[in-house]
């Protein structure tokens, strides 16, 4: 098996702290077993995030920062043929307008529905449809777009601009001219429409713009039936929720890892991947001198170093 965890690490000083805090016991005997393999990523400036590049080398993809095809495996994914096209995610999204800055809030807080969902992609998409790309809807979340100028933009992980000043995460590429005019336009007519001055009056945040993540043409993918990727450690992290976030942890350590520590034990070939906002780290079986192994067990090292310095 080999078992992915995203934000298994954060930089805040308070997602630092909460870190030291935790009990582990399972990923303390987990990683007595395994030995470091493998290390991706180089600062927290990255489009592409350390958990994505991780995840595309299993996939056995190739692609430079903020080129991974993300949106055409997930199109395909909601059943749709992304073909030989280039293809972008188009998340709806709220931007939070403050005193200094614009900032992203987290998508799924909008709690949007399928109906309203639609409602939105069917006002912007004759905007879309008039510059020659090609929309197709896939989920409350998950709008897809298709263009040439798609093919290899960088552009950045949704996960990097959450509650951030998006000024430092928006494409700058000249090939996003074109999105940003488009952006320009949806937004416009995203401030004037019903729906939106309905949810407001609901109390909700309304749909104002939208996040271009994951261009890109499809890829073959390295088959392996046991990876497991587990987020729950994303939605308390992005959102701050330390206590959360350290929940998250102790079930985790409690279930997955603990039965990936039995997996191990019972000689099966065990691989984890730990991500940061820096780096992702991966752990797996290698064959080492009997007193290495003896030192491994008899004396783990600490997990809150290698954690922080994710």
């Amino acid at each position: 098996m080999h078992l992915m965890i995203p934000f298994a690490s954060v930089l805040s000083e308070s997602g630092q702290h909460t870190l030291r805090d935790l009990d582990l016991p399972n990923l303390a005997k987990l990683l007595a077993r395994l030995t470091a393999t493998h290390r991706v990523g180089t600062d927290e400036y990255t489009l592409t995030t350390p958990h994505e590049r991780a995840l595309a080398d299993a996939l056995g993809w190739s692609g430079d920062d903020g080129c991974l095809p993300w949106a055409a495996q997930a199109a395909r994914a909601d059943s749709i043929d992304p073909g030989s096209r280039a293809w972008g995610l188009l998340t709806p999204v709220h931007w939070h307008v403050g005193s200094d800055h614009v900032s992203l809030a987290d998508p799924h807080a909008l709690h949007l529905s399928a109906q309203a969902s639609h409602t939105l992609f069917e006002a912007v998409q004759p905007l879309f449809d008039g510059e020659g790309w090609s929309l197709a809807w896939g989920g409350p979340t998950r709008w897809y777009a298709s263009h040439e100028s798609l093919d290899n933009l960088p552009a950045a992980s949704i996960d990097r601009a959450i509650g951030r000043n998006i000024d430092l995460w928006m494409a700058s590429h000249p090939q996003a001219r074109l999105v940003r005019r488009l952006q320009n336009e949806v937004q416009m007519l995203l401030y004037q429409h019903p729906l939106n001055d309905e949810r407001v009056g609901l109390g909700a945040l309304p749909v104002n713009s939208f996040w271009l993540s994951g261009c890109g043409r499809a890829q073959p993918e390295r088959a392996n039936n046991d990876r497991v990727i587990d987020n729950r450690l994303r939605a308390p992290a992005i959102a701050h929720d330390w206590a959360g976030w350290a929940d998250a942890w102790r079930t985790l350590d409690a279930g997955p890892l603990a039965q990936a520590v039995e997996a191990a034990r019972s000689g099966q070939d065990v691989t984890l991947t730990l991500s940061g906002e820096r780096y992702a780290q991966r752990f797996g079986r290698l064959d080492q001198p009997l007193w290495a192994r003896l030192r491994q067990k008899l004396a783990p090292a600490s997990v809150h170093p290698m954690l922080a310095a994710l």
